[in-house]
């Protein structure tokens, strides 16, 4: 993996929270992840997290507010400052032999190439679409998962970004396969490819516990303002359908439950 082009969201990390993480959409990824992360037995008892690519931490600030202790890495200074900000206000203890939550600014390449631990639950979220070589990051992931252990993986999908927007009338766009001069800088540039992910993660060794789609609907309603005025009807839907095809498939993004064998 390139450092020098994988993506950092220094200087522009409060952006991406008030855009991302404190929309709707960001809502309704959090609330799809922590379901699908409740179905794992290993979540039952206090367990061992790493979260790489954790960003501002969202998602393991949530799993350390139940008891667990949490590893957040990012490449990222300012990412994990809002973290360890967020953890603060939270009450969420960051020190000492109780500390919940640790931070680390480092790549994927640099822990997969150290692994000096592994972990019971790996999170990689909205990260692979960031990196210049996703693919190796399959293999660099599997390094830190344990025997028997499991990865929590969720990419922007390339077949939902074109469904969206066809809808939206872009042709163009699309037809030059989302290729475009000037580049948005909160929107992923490389959207995967579901057939591609899943030959990766199984050339990597992994297996699938459970596939869902994440804003299944949320990101296609014709009026938009019913993302906030309808967002408890519409968060209802996207959990009762999007591990059902064929709206699993067109999630914006889509969330894999991997198991790597004992």
């Amino acid at each position: 993996m390139n450092k020098n082009t994988d993506r950092s969201f220094d200087g522009i990390a409060a952006k991406f929270q008030r855009n991302i993480y404190q929309s709707s959409k960001g809502a309704i990824r959090q609330q799809v992840l922590l379901r699908d992360l409740g179905t794992l037995a290993v979540l039952q008892n206090p367990c061992q997290v790493l979260d790489v690519g954790a960003g501002q931490g969202q998602l393991g600030l949530a799993l350390a507010s139940q008891g667990h202790q949490v590893t957040l890495t990012d490449i990222s200074a300012d990412m994990l400052a809002m973290a360890a900000a967020a953890a603060t206000a939270q009450g969420i203890i960051v020190t000492g032999a109780d500390a919940k939550l640790r931070f680390s600014q480092q790549s994927l390449a640099a822990l997969s190439q150290q692994a000096e631990q592994q972990y019971p639950l790996v999170l990689c979220h909205a990260m692979l679409e960031w990196l210049a070589e996703p693919q190796l990051a399959l293999t660099q992931l599997w390094q830190l998962v344990e025997p028997g252990g499991t990865l929590s993986l969720m990419y922007y999908n390339k077949d939902g970004k074109r469904f969206s927007n066809i809808l939206y009338g872009n042709f163009d766009y699309v037809a030059a396969d989302f290729k475009v001069k000037k580049k948005v800088q909160l929107s992923p540039q490389n959207p995967l490819e579901p057939l591609k992910v899943e030959q990766w993660y199984q050339q990597a060794g992994f297996s699938l516990i459970s596939k869902t789609g994440v804003r299944c609907f949320h990101d296609y309603l014709r009026d938009r303002t019913q993302q906030q005025s309808h967002f408890q009807q519409l968060l209802a839907l996207e959990l009762l359908y999007n591990q059902q095809e064929p709206y699993a498939s067109l999630g914006r993004y889509t969330h894999l439950l991997l198991q790597k064998p004992r």
